[in-house]
């Protein structure tokens, strides 16, 4: 299937910059501040304290997974485009094929982002990710499959709003762009996964039938 990519405005005017966000004292979107930082925050919490305190897998991955998927759709189609104006998303066309849209907001005294808020945003966009990916290694080098399915959830989900937030923020000169790579991570970190489930079912010892000696006749 071919993907395409295109570099779209949100609103008319200038093109904002990096430095070109308003200074102000107070945060100008405080709810939307909060749940952008309230879900992901939420998760790694939760994460540690079930993963330490012996609480159910089971209801660990469920709620865990929640509030990942709710935190995706909340920074992808609201944080994103309130607190930096910024926003990516994709589409099918009637053939099948999958397109990529960047966009980004355009300038004007109207429309300027408040430079806390996206200190803020691009902070929490970027740590997380990061923090994940040390409980990754932590949970491959402890040999807990079942908890580094649920990190590579979350790895998943986090890291597709960072790829996309920055290709929409660094992408503004590109006007096609192929999204073979990240495919092909997505899907390495899939078949890890299996494989290692694969294989650990694969270890128990099977009895292979012994097949009868033939008998002389006399």
């Amino acid at each position: 299937m071919d993907s395409d990519s295109l570099i779209a405005p949100l609103l008319e005017d200038d093109t904002l910059g990096f430095g070109e966000e308003e200074e102000v004292g107070k945060l100008t979107h405080p709810y939307v501040t909060f749940f952008h930082l309230a879900f992901r925050g939420a998760a790694l919490l939760l994460y540690i304290f079930c993963n330490s305190g012996g609480v159910s897998f089971i209801t660990t991955f469920v709620v865990v997974t929640l509030l990942l998927s709710m935190d995706f759709w909340t920074v992808k189609n609201i944080t994103g485009r309130l607190m930096v104006g910024l926003r990516w998303w994709n589409y099918v066309d009637d053939n099948g094929d999958s397109h990529w849209v960047f966009e980004s907001r355009k300038g004007g005294s109207q429309n300027r982002i408040n430079a806390r808020e996206a200190r803020v945003f691009w902070l929490a966009l970027t740590i997380v990710p990061v923090v994940w990916a040390l409980f990754f290694l932590a949970a491959l080098f402890s040999f807990s499959f079942k908890w580094l399915l649920l990190v590579g959830i979350a790895l998943t989900l986090n890291g597709a709003n960072l790829y996309g937030y920055i290709k929409c923020r660094m992408g503004h000169n590109d006007q096609k762009f192929t999204t073979t790579a990240n495919e092909f991570f997505r899907k390495q970190v899939i078949h890890s996964v299996a494989s290692m489930f694969t294989s650990s079912a694969n270890t128990a010892p099977s009895a292979s039938p012994t097949s009868p000696r033939p008998t002389n006749v006399v």
